[in-house]
């Protein structure tokens, strides 16, 4: 594609300037006052010694009915240079189309799969709306350069060749053309700035629209709920108020160019006039084959100049969008999810924590600090604690979200930093509070991740996840689609479509995080069951608030500001008289609807 571009772009080229090299001869040839001083001009004398096309030209140019044909011949000739400098053109548009295209296609999928190389923390640094535009606005980017390249390649050879010709015409009659070249680099001195400073303002407005409008519509919930409807959508008036003001400024910056390129070209015509009276007078060819030559090469490299101006103010427009595209494919302060290293298998005696600490950001307090903690295969292990004791922060890291910033996380004596991320994470199953649903069928969410799976394993994991209940009530049962986000169903709905989704991967480590938190106490005790006869034969971390759904877990950790203060089984820790049984007496408290403060003391009771 590129040796087409290159190859038609050259081709086009020299079919305009052979076009006006044959118009320079047809006006010779009917201007000239006699057949000798037509014949003298160097290039008809090269032709006319030429092998039977001199004898032709001689005899042609002997008589005014010879020279009208041949002055039709000559035109025919142009008119045929004319054509195919048109179709070059047309190969060279597609051509640089194809190319761009391709470019763009390639990059919006390189961007997509940047982005999913990011690291988690590193993918949360960014707003949602802006990896969007970066993905939306990366290709398009591409293919407007390709694009404006292509335009710049084109009209710069034409105007070199308009530049030669009116050169070799009179040198002193292309000042005039320079002069108008050099006000015309003068005002763009002055716009292309303003037009670059406008550009960066419109890019920087749009991608906070953009972002703005992303969160309204993830957030219609919040919205409705909140009464901040209003208050978005004027929020959203007051960034397209500024993105109008400053499309105004560019509309009235940029169209400036057009009308002084217009009129420069007609002072600069009628200079050309005036003063080829004086410098072409005495060439053989006379003063109006030249003048016609000169005022129409003059035009069309105008033409090319003003094309060439909205090349410049194109690349001035697109400079922002290509700035954001370098900054996304730079790599400096960016981390990627870590590829290679050893494969996991399968989980053959534990998982360990040995003194593992976690900071998510240099400016904030750990979220964990100096874990221990051992999960045999097999058994249940639960975090139970106040919100932002940690609970979550060492699911993450045994998910291989985050990194530990001390500390290591063992696989069978294998530190997870070494292994192959992406094998150990096919064999987890994850159920979080909060659920992300595919807008697809129900089967489609549920065997996400498992592309091999059956109907039947499908439909077994909904019944062991008591989904199967409301699943077969819905009007097309496992092929009801569920809407973006699964928003058509209820909260307790979507966490037993993902319990169900994490049942069918068969994982070698279940994490659930407040995986019953949306659910009604019956259906909360429904789920339970099947989290138990599932806990029999996997190893499963649990955390919860609700204390009731963790008793019989192997181990109990109770954890606070970032570390373990207690462990042990439910008995245990009650008998201990700690920060569980608090927990466990305040929920039990609450379940009662006693107050706190008339509530006994169960150590105090035991005691």
């Amino acid at each position: 594609m590129l040796a087409v571009n290159i190859g038609t772009n050259l081709i086009s080229s020299l079919s305009e300037g052979g076009t006006l090299g044959v118009i320079f001869l047809a006006v010779s040839l009917i201007t000239a006052p006699n057949p000798d001083r037509w014949s003298q001009l160097p290039i008809v004398s090269l032709t006319t010694n030429l092998p039977l096309v001199g004898e032709v030209l001689k005899s042609a140019i002997q008589s005014s009915e010879g020279r009208n044909i041949l002055f039709l011949i000559l035109i025919g000739f142009a008119l045929l240079l004319q054509l195919l400098m048109a179709l070059m053109m047309y190969v060279n548009a597609v051509s640089a189309g194809i190319i761009g295209s391709r470019l763009s296609a390639q990059i919006t999928g390189l961007l997509h799969r940047r982005t999913l190389s990011f690291s988690f923390s590193c993918a949360c640094q960014f707003r949602v709306g802006d990896l969007l535009n970066y993905i939306q606005t990366g290709g398009l980017a591409v293919n407007t350069q390709i694009t404006l390249t292509n335009t710049l390649l084109v009209n710069l050879i034409q105007f070199l060749v308009y530049l030669l010709i009116l050169i070799a015409i009179s040198p002193w009659l292309l000042l005039l053309a320079i002069g108008m070249a050099a006000v015309m680099a003068a005002i763009q001195n002055q716009v292309l700035p303003r037009l670059r400073f406008i550009s960066d303002t419109m890019t920087a407005i749009g991608v906070e629209l953009s972002s703005r409008v992303t969160e309204h519509i993830q957030g219609l919930r919040l919205l409705h709920s909140s009464g901040e409807l209003t208050n978005a959508a004027q929020e959203t008036e007051g960034l397209l108020d500024q993105w109008l003001k400053q499309g105004v400024r560019m509309a009235m910056v940029s169209n400036l160019i057009t009308p002084i390129s217009n009129i420069l070209p007609i002072f600069a015509i009628a200079l050309i006039s005036i003063i080829s009276l004086f410098l072409l007078s005495d060439r053989q060819s006379g003063v109006l084959p030249s003048l016609v030559t000169f005022v129409l090469a003059l035009q069309r490299m105008n033409a090319r100049l003003g094309t060439l101006n909205t090349v410049a103010v194109g690349y001035a427009n697109n400079s922002a969008l290509v700035i954001r595209l370098n900054s996304i494919l730079d790599d400096e302060n960016k981390q990627f999810v870590r590829t290679g290293g050893l494969a996991f298998k399968s989980l053959q005696k534990e998982i360990r924590l040995e003194g593992v600490s976690l900071r998510y950001s240099a400016d904030l307090p750990p979220a964990l600090d100096g874990i221990d903690l051992v999960i045999p295969h097999g058994q249940s292990i639960a975090l139970v604690g106040p919100s932002g004791a940690g609970k979550s922060s060492v699911a993450d890291l045994l998910v291989g979200l985050y990194e530990p910033s001390k500390g290591s996380v063992l696989i069978d004596g294998n530190n997870l930093n070494t292994m192959d991320l992406a094998t150990w994470q096919h064999r987890l199953g994850v159920v979080s509070q909060d659920t992300f649903l595919l807008n697809t069928s129900i089967a489609g969410n549920i065997a996400y991740g498992c592309p091999t799976a059956t109907r039947e394993q499908i439909e077994a994991a909904a019944i062991s996840a008591q989904a199967a209940g409301f699943i077969n009530g819905l009007p097309d049962g496992f092929d009801t689609l569920i809407g973006e986000r699964g928003y058509r169903l209820s909260g307790g709905q979507r966490q037993r479509l993902s319990l169900a989704r994490a049942i069918l991967r068969n994982p070698e480590l279940l994490i659930l995080d407040e995986a019953t938190s949306a659910l009604d106490t019956q259906s909360e005790r429904l789920v339970q069951q099947a989290i138990e006869r599932f806990e029999r034969q996997h190893t499963v971390l649990v955390i919860a608030h609700r204390l009731s759904s963790i008793v019989n877990a192997n181990l109990i950790c109770v954890m606070e500001n970032g570390r373990i203060i207690e462990s042990g089984r439910h008995e245990e820790l009650l008998t201990a008289c700690g920060a569980y049984s608090r927990l466990w007496q305040m929920q039990a408290d609450a379940a009662k609807q006693i107050p706190r403060e008339d509530a006994p003391d169960s150590c105090e009771l035991q005691s």
